[in-house]
């Protein structure tokens, strides 16, 4: 899926999201924060039942279910990002590069 394609996918679910919301206004937007932390969750569960941590109920998901739940955190993210600000793609591509250059230094063109 191309860069745009995926900005317009989060688009779409953003605007689905806004006209299906039960708590409007700020209690929304708190609650639309507080989704990334239950899908964080997921991911923490995916992993556990990936590695058969839990003796009782062993090996109950793969590395897919992981991968899986691993895009929901970031699908979410992006959406809580385009909930905060309309230019969530213009916010996201300007983090990116200042986190990567920070990381890797210069781009050198």
């Amino acid at each position: 899926m191309a860069d745009d394609n995926v900005w317009a996918a989060i688009d779409d679910l953003w605007t689905w999201l806004e006209a299906n919301q039960a708590h409007p206004g700020r209690e929304g937007l708190l609650l639309r924060m507080l989704k990334l932390t239950e899908e964080v969750g997921e991911v923490a569960q995916a992993v556990i039942g990936a590695t058969g941590q839990n003796p009782r109920k062993g090996t109950t998901h793969t590395w897919d279910d992981v991968q899986s739940e691993l895009c929901d955190v970031a699908l979410t993210a992006l959406v809580a990002l385009r909930t905060l600000t309309p230019d969530a793609r213009e916010v996201f591509t300007t983090h990116l590069e200042r986190v990567r250059e920070r990381s890797l230094g210069p781009r050198i063109t």
